[in-house]
């Protein structure tokens, strides 16, 4: 493949360090409502899902609804804990710059809503780096991953062919919706299961600054 025209960025565990926090925040609410969960299993259970679907994942395990108002107060204590501790993923911002330096579009897509989207970018100083109609969630899609709506949304409104694009992801899920979608897919493989990426069809990336060589830049 020559070099893209369009590189789609996942955000949580791509460009932001959030993974960690949503998951330490979440099995702790999940803990506080009988539900037992650790850190890591809550990252290795719902990792990349929708709120929906974890919800809809963890009411099935408790065997009964969560409370009134769980969503509202997990959402609550995330943004506290993200204003207190996010930070971007090491090289983010560099290699955001040397992608648009080159010609190359850049633009994020991610299974969180908008507004939370907005706000991680914003703390970590990303969000600049990105048109203002250059950030998707797949809120706005019938469909979001693992089928490929969001990546088809995001490289139609940022006028690219599907087979021009490639996607930065470090979830499975992520991947699979990328190869859905005809894309070319690197897995972000630092803080993620290695094997199953690359089982998922990614190309293995270990650091964000292996991106331009990697897609054909000198």
């Amino acid at each position: 493949m020559d070099v893209p025209e369009l590189v789609i960025f996942d955000c949580d565990g791509v460009l932001v360090d959030s993974e960690a926090i949503s998951n330490e925040v979440l099995a702790r609410a999940l803990s506080a409502v009988g539900l037992e969960t650790s850190t890591a299993e809550a990252l290795r259970d719902y990792k990349g899902l929708l709120l929906r679907d974890v919800v809809a994942q963890a009411e099935a395990r408790l065997h009964a609804p969560l409370p009134d108002g769980f969503i509202e107060a997990y959402e609550r204590d995330r943004v506290t804990e993200f204003r207190r501790r996010l930070e971007p993923i090491a090289g983010a911002s560099a290699v955001v710059r040397s992608l648009q330096a080159a010609g190359v579009k850049v633009c994020v897509a991610t299974q969180g809503k908008l507004e939370k989207t907005e706000l991680t970018l914003g703390l970590t100083g990303l969000r600049d780096l990105f048109g203002e109609n250059a950030v998707f969630s797949a809120y706005s899609v019938p469909r979001g991953k693992p089928h490929p709506d969001l990546f088809l949304h995001a490289a139609a409104v940022m006028r690219v062919a599907p087979d021009r694009c490639v996607v930065v992801e470090d979830t499975t899920i992520g991947v699979n919706a990328a190869r859905s979608a005809e894309m070319r897919v690197l897995g972000y493989a630092a803080d993620a299961d290695e094997a199953a990426l690359r089982a998922a069809g990614a190309e293995i990336l270990r650091s964000l600054a292996d991106i331009p060589a990697l897609i054909g830049l000198a």
